[in-house]
């Protein structure tokens, strides 16, 4: 009726300013803790899925394996619109082989494994065992699986039974050093699938340790010449008149300098007493191998240039000399033999090594007393000349020449020898004549 209040509802309609909206809210929904958790934990496994997916695909299954995948459903998917049962038949072989992989590759192979060497340090034909123990650190019992242990290029294959918990099962692995090198042992890695690689569990379960494979050496008679009166050197066995390190005293003798007279002595002796000397020489060695192949008509004969120099190199480091030995771009100032002939284990060929040796000689040994350069057969005589006559004049330089069709001999020439070597064990013999 006219001027009644309607206490009814209103029509909806644009709020009018300053009029308040009822406040409307969402009832609030607990969740239980369990459920709360559960979602939690289904969302961080679903993150590390869609991050480790990319990898499971190309890790666990081979390319083959998608491959024949791939094959079978396309097999299948063509079957209905070709009628071709040949189609089928290849679906039916794809699918069950995929099926049969994914199976054969099931199963706990949580194994943890060890490596052991009997030696990290050989000699070129001697051999060492590589101890594998593969043990189950878990509760559950393991599945066969098949240990693959890498040695250098090569692959040594074994079978890995069936572990139960804690239980451990040993292998020795045995290889023989048939050529010198610094060679990797492992990871050893544990596989488990079909047959035919489609399907393939793999996994790295060591690390991966160093074999050094010395190249063959000689015991030498090292050369006793060097830079007299050095501060440097290191004392002789020869007794002079006149040096730095004081030998004894012994009676004069005209024609002796009167400025090595001792007279202390002499007053209480009576007699004139003149100062000996023990000669003392530095012996700084430089040694330099080309690696370039032009210069060697053969891979045996190279290593046999590696074998002389290394034999050089560990025999100054035996006597305490100071050695710098370069390779090609590589250089080792090692104080000690065996790191000397780790890495003379790593020398390799290259055939974009400088051609002028003296250059890079000099720039890591400018003042050294010996200059030792070790060359292949085919080496040019002019250019061996030329890198002679560019070491300092009061040093010696010695080039050997390996070569197996020459006898062994030793030629002098203005500022330089050339002695040539046929093979390692008459190294000693031209050694001793050099003395």
């Amino acid at each position: 009726m006219p001027g009644q209040a309607n206490s009814g509802p209103t029509q909806s309609g644009p709020a009018k300013p300053g009029s308040k909206r009822p406040n409307l809210r969402m009832p609030n929904i607990t969740m239980p803790p369990a459920l709360l958790r559960f979602f939690r934990k289904a969302r961080r496994w679903l993150g590390r899925a869609r991050k480790a997916a990319p990898g499971w695909l190309t890790s666990y299954v081979s390319p083959l394996g998608w491959c024949v995948l791939a094959l079978g459903v396309a097999s299948l998917a063509a079957f209905p619109a070709l009628g071709w049962h040949e189609l089928l038949v290849i679906a039916v072989i794809a699918l069950v082989m995929e099926a049969a992989g994914l199976v054969m590759s099931l199963g706990n192979t949580s194994f943890k494994a060890t490596l052991g060497l009997s030696e990290s340090r050989i000699t070129v034909g001697e051999s060492v065992d590589v101890d594998v123990e593969v043990a189950n650190p878990g509760k559950v019992p393991t599945v066969s699986a098949t240990g693959e242990l890498p040695l250098g290029e090569a692959r040594k294959t074994f079978r890995i039974p069936a572990l139960a918990p804690g239980k451990s099962k040993r292998q020795q692995v045995r290889f023989r050093a048939a050529t010198r090198a610094v060679l990797p042992v492992g990871p050893l890695s544990i596989r488990k699938g079909d047959p035919f690689g489609l399907i393939r569990h793999e996994q790295s379960l060591s690390e991966t340790i160093d074999v050094y494979i010395h190249p063959r050496t000689v015991r030498l008679s090292t050369l006793s010449s060097g830079l007299a009166r050095d501060l440097e050197g290191g004392p002789t066995e020869q007794v002079v008149d006149d040096d730095l390190d004081f030998y004894g005293l012994r009676e004069y003798r005209p024609g002796d300098d009167m400025r090595n007279v001792h007279w202390l002595s002499s007053a209480k002796t009576g007699t004139l007493m003149i100062r000996q000397y023990d000669a003392t020489k530095r012996t700084d060695t430089s040694l330099t191998l080309a690696c370039n192949p032009a210069a060697y008509p053969g891979e045996r004969e190279f290593e046999t240039a590696v074998s002389v120099a290394a034999s050089i190199g560990a025999q100054c480091l035996v006597d305490d000399r100071p050695l710098v030995c370069r390779a090609s771009t590589r250089e080792s100032r090692a104080t000690h033999p065996t790191r000397f002939l780790d890495w003379c284990s790593g020398i390799t060929p290259d055939a974009d090594e400088d051609p002028n040796l003296a250059s890079a000689t000099l720039e890591g040994s400018p003042n050294a007393s010996f200059y030792f350069f070790v060359t292949g057969s085919l080496a040019d005589f002019e250019a061996l000349r030329r890198v002679a006559a560019t070491m300092p004049g009061e040093s010696v330089c010695v080039i050997f020449q390996v070569d197996p069709s020459q006898d062994v001999s030793i030629r002098r020439y203005d500022g330089f020898t050339l002695a040539s070597v046929d093979q390692l064990e008459n190294l000693p013999l031209v050694m001793e004549a050099l003395r």
